[in-house]
């Protein structure tokens, strides 16, 4: 089974925040668990995302992962547009059933872009413990689907052209 034919309770429902500054750059963290979560020791950056709780609306969502992974409050992000439906991925067979208890076998997200209004000082790695990320970078959006883990590729590709106008 792989998304296209997908049933939605085997993926975790799940938000992605892609947040761009005035330069159109775009934050990315570097994983401190990319072994645990990503099978993998390779560095691998990814932007700010999680799991979506019982019953919580998804901008709420998107608006806490924000803020527990990068430090980042609505005084210092604006959500432009939320991507019309979700993009679902399989995890790789090795990380099936080691991730997230077991219970899923990729993610279902919603994604959302933020233009980010503060300055670099406004970013907090530790604003949540644990961090997420050991450190962080503005990157440029055309690079983003060479530097996700390859298993999340397609949906940084989708990503970007979803958003491509607006970034």
């Amino acid at each position: 089974m792989g998304p296209d034919d997908y049933r939605p309770d085997a993926y975790r429902p799940c938000v992605g925040v892609m947040l761009v500054n005035a330069d159109g750059k775009v934050f990315v963290g570097k994983r401190i668990d990319a072994r645990e979560t990503m099978g993998t020791d390779d560095i691998w950056w990814q932007m700010p995302q999680g799991g979506v709780d019982e019953g919580e609306d998804l901008e709420a969502a998107a608006l806490r992962e924000l803020h527990e992974e990068t430090g980042v409050t609505t005084a210092h992000a604006t959500i432009l547009r939320r991507m019309e439906g979700d993009i679902a991925y399989d995890l790789p067979e090795e990380l099936v059933g080691k991730l997230w208890g077991g219970k899923y076998r990729g993610q279902r997200q919603t994604w959302f872009l933020l233009r980010f209004t503060g300055s670099d000082a406004d970013i907090n790695l530790r604003a949540h413990d644990p961090a997420e990320f050991s450190e962080w970078q503005w990157a440029d959006p055309h690079t983003l689907p060479e530097m996700i883990v390859p298993f999340k590729k397609r949906v940084y590709r989708t990503v970007l052209e979803a958003f491509r106008e607006l970034v």
